[in-house]
């Protein structure tokens, strides 16, 4: 079926096309809400500028597909095979997306707003200045993922892989980040503030000059991190271990610090809980 027979079948009312071979089609800036392209095979197709508003695209193939500035706000994109996708500037807010492939898709300064991102796997994904913000990113793989100044404010990244993620200058406040898996990870300038982050692992992550005021780091591993300049103000830190980090001129300031492991810890400039400065 070519893109003619699609958009005249569609002007007729129908919207069930589940299934088809739609491979390489060019549908750009159509409109198309609604229309149900359940497990259809769509790799290469350019629906760039389309509004797909509430359309189905469960368990489709999508691979290399240009959806790039297309309307997707509550689609249905769950176990769909988006690797290498474009979506750059595509607005996604309140969307399904559990369980999808975005793997090595690029999706900066994409709405993704208030979306189930639950199991979904990112890794290597482009998502710099992506507005994540209050969505669900449960056990999701971000792998090396590029998320450089995005807005991931109130967000959910319980058990979630983000190693080697690149979250520099991100916000991350009063997101969840329980038991997530940070290691090696660049949160540079990131604003973690309010933010949960109980059990989480950060060995060897980059938090240069982080505000982690009033975080929950209970329990956390940050076994030599990077954390010059880093705000722990109000933080709660008792029983994470900060074996071997660089605290050089952290603020600690009234953090909450019982049973916290400093062993080889450099704390040079650093202000203590008391508010006296280390030597």
């Amino acid at each position: 079926m070519d893109a003619n027979e699609i958009i005249t079948r569609y002007a007729a009312g129908e919207r069930d096309f589940r299934g088809l071979d739609l491979r390489g089609v060019n549908l750009a800036n159509e409109n198309l809400r609604d229309v149900n392209l359940r497990q259809a095979t769509l790799n290469d197709a350019n629906l760039s500028g389309c509004d797909l508003k509430g359309a189905n695209f469960r368990e489709a193939k999508l691979e290399k597909v240009n959806l790039q500035g297309a309307h997707l706000e509550l689609a249905n994109l769950i176990g769909a095979d988006l690797a290498h996708a474009n979506l750059t500037e595509a607005n996604l807010n309140e969307a399904g997306i559990r369980g999808t492939n975005l793997t090595k898709a690029i999706l900066n300064k994409a709405n993704i707003q208030d979306a189930n991102l639950n199991e979904a796997v990112l890794d290597e994904a482009h998502l710099r200045e992506a507005n994540l913000s209050h969505s669900a990113l449960n056990r999701c793989h971000l792998i090396e993922a590029d998320l450089t100044l995005a807005k991931l404010e109130g967000a959910s990244f319980a058990n979630a892989m983000l190693t080697g993620a690149i979250l520099t200058g991100a916000n991350l406040a009063a997101a969840s980040l329980s038991g997530a898996n940070l290691d090696n990870a660049d949160l540079g300038g990131a604003d973690l503030s309010r933010a949960k982050l109980q059990g989480s692992t950060l060995v060897n992550a980059h938090l240069v000059q982080a505000n982690l005021r009033g975080a929950n780091l209970s329990w956390s591993s940050l076994r030599g991190a990077e954390l010059r300049g880093a705000t722990f103000y109000r933080a709660k830190l008792s029983w994470s271990n900060l074996s071997g980090a660089d605290l050089k001129e952290a603020v600690m300031i009234s953090a909450s610090m019982d049973y916290v492991n400093l062993r080889n810890a450099v704390l040079t400039g650093a202000i203590l809980p008391d508010g006296r400065t280390h030597e």
